[in-house]
């Protein structure tokens, strides 16, 4: 039988998979990743006897962000690729931490990602019984002790980089005192931190991680799965490799902090004499204006920065859903960035330029205006209203057209007036005209201003012979703005975010402060009367639209009511109206 790469050139979605040519010669477009490039190898090489296995195992401990995004995409991406399967493992091995929430909310995360585990789901929890046999196994062969060491002696008789460790004064034990003392941790008959089990290696290797590691601690805890039925509980090095070997993974995908660790990894295995899968390390995901790091995350939602774990400000991937993210641009991203081996820091920019790309295609176009300035048009019948015809999605005719009220009082953003405008503004002042999109042609005639010398209402005229869509409608004029029709505005409140830290590092502090001096206070500014096109009051939650000239909006799916959406602003347009205003 051929191997699977041999029979099968495409993914699951009938793409050409990197490297490979179709019957007519023609290539993918990127080349192999590094990974990529190994499974190539293995099977070639038939190593895994042409399998390919893969997982994705989280510690239910918090909210899923974008760095573990770009994990799923590559453990769930390679296996569709290479026609193999993807495991969902929860490592729960951390009763203090873990709840049956994250459990959720992790499942639902990596569904609504676009991937899918079938029926193979796993908890590190269901492996105990075995890692406890392991762990027998591994003091009959004297190869793992009970210590009674301190975690601060411990830390003491460790070493450093450049002095080795100290042998515990404990490590010598009898395999029968061992098992002994072992048996009775299991029982409960010990206090918390009072012995671990740790594996027996070389107190003098120059790799940390082979320092007689913990194997098990003593924690009196409940398990969010398996209750009171464990007072000791195996550590995460211990129980990462066995776990792959119980599952058969062929490749066990890591990011690059483990790879100090791989050689316990091969050692536990090579110990206890299993299958032993194939640890590989790739760069973790860093991005620019924001933090990774779970600790940090959680203090931002326990400290009230933020609203929850799906703040839109967040990374995580329910904050990013909830700004208006689709999977389809998490997806296109995680794929863009690619994989390495050296770590790095993406830009906030290619995130959003992938949103960007992927809502111009599917967002219908709206007309909304943020900070509303009157407009009045002096010779437009009073009493009349028109119906303006407006394309709804220019990338995609099929989408068709709607009709906007259109009537004499209209409101158009106040940043599009400048009654003294700079060089190179070509929006409305005072004897100046501007096309309204889909509309007329307007000049400003006048401005009215209130006691404290504030614009609060422009006069203007309108040239009825520049209705859009007719012959004289192809004067030119320099710039063309957006409105609402006032008398049919339709007002909602609208959410405009910025980055949440206000520099690229947020753990570049000065001296003497901590990550939290970098947040940025207006990160979140709230418009609470935007006046939109009225069709929007019916608009439901997760919907996208692009405001024309203003951005990506998204209707919030926790604070929306029928009738009543508000507007999360995805990522704005890139255009050059920033720099219009700073020569203002």
């Amino acid at each position: 039988m051929n191997a699977p790469h041999e029979r099968d050139k495409t993914d699951d979605q009938g793409r050409l998979r990197p490297g490979e040519s179709d019957a007519s010669g023609a290539t993918s477009a990127r080349n192999l990743n590094f990974i990529e490039q190994i499974i190539e190898d293995d099977l070639k090489s038939n190593k895994w006897q042409g399998r390919v296995q893969t997982r994705f195992p989280p510690e239910p401990n918090g909210y899923l962000h974008i760095g573990h995004a770009k994990s799923i995409c590559l453990n769930f991406g390679l296996a569709a690729r290479y026609g193999g399967q993807c495991n969902l493992r929860f490592d729960d091995t951390n009763p203090t931490k873990e709840e049956d929430e994250y459990v959720t909310s992790i499942q639902e995360d990596v569904r609504w990602l676009g991937f899918d585990w079938e029926d193979r789901i796993y908890y590190a929890s269901d492996y105990f019984p075995q890692l406890y046999a392991w762990a027998v196994q591994l003091i009959k062969q004297g190869q793992a002790y009970v210590c009674d060491l301190t975690a601060e002696e411990t830390r003491a008789y460790r070493g450093t980089l450049t002095e080795p460790g100290r042998n515990s004064p404990y490590r010598d034990r009898s395999v029968k005192e061992n098992l002994d003392l072992f048996e009775r941790m299991r029982a409960g008959e010990f206090a918390d931190g009072q012995r671990t089990l740790r594996a027996k290696i070389d107190m003098a290797s120059p790799n940390l991680n082979l320092r007689d590691p913990v194997m098990y601690r003593i924690l009196h805890a409940t398990h969010h799965r398996t209750g009171d039925q464990w007072c000791i509980y195996p550590m995460y090095d211990f129980t990462h490799g066995q776990s792959d070997s119980i599952e058969r993974i062929t490749h066990s995908i890591c990011t690059l902090e483990f790879e100090n660790h791989r050689p316990l990894y091969d050692w536990y295995c090579n110990a206890l004499g299993i299958y032993h899968p194939q640890q590989i390390e790739f760069a973790r995901l860093n991005l620019t204006y924001t933090v990774m790091s779970k600790r940090k995350l959680l203090t931002l939602v326990k400290e009230g920065r933020v609203s929850g774990w799906d703040d839109p400000r967040m990374p995580t991937i329910r904050g990013l859903r909830r700004r208006g993210y689709t999977p389809e641009a998490i997806r296109s991203f995680c794929d863009r960035i690619g994989v390495a081996k050296f770590n790095s820091t993406i830009d906030m920019a290619v995130l959003e330029n992938a949103l960007r790309e992927d809502l111009n295609r599917r967002a219908p176009r709206a007309l909304a205006v943020l900070r509303p300035l009157k407009v009045v048009l002096e010779n437009y019948p009073e009493d009349q209203v028109e119906e303006m015809e407006a394309v709804n999605n220019p990338e995609d005719p099929s989408a068709g057209t709607r009709q906007l009220p259109f009537s004499r009082e209209i409101y158009i953003e106040q940043d599009d007036f400048r009654e003294d405008p700079p060089s190179k503004f070509f929006r409305l002042a005072p004897g100046r005209e501007v096309r309204l999109r889909a509309a007329y042609i307007i000049k400003c005639v006048g401005v009215v201003k209130d006691d404290q010398g504030q614009i609060v209402e422009l006069r203007c005229t309108y040239d009825p012979e520049s209705r859009s869509g007719t012959p004289a409608a192809n004067r030119k004029v320099k710039g063309t703005l957006h409105w609402v029709s006032a008398p049919h505005a339709f007002r909602a409140e609208v959410r405009l975010f910025d980055h949440l830290f206000k520099v690229m590092d947020p753990d570049d502090v000065p001296a003497g402060a901590d990550w939290h001096a970098n947040l940025n206070p207006d990160s979140l500014e709230t418009l609470p009367a935007c006046c939109l096109e009225p069709r929007l009051a019916d608009a439901q939650p997760g919907e996208h639209f692009q405001f024309e000239r203003l951005g990506y909006f998204t209707v919030d799916p926790v604070d929306s009511r029928p009738g009543h959406p508000v507007f999360n602003r995805s990522v704005s347009l890139r255009d050059t109206w920033a720099k219009i205003e700073k020569q203002g």
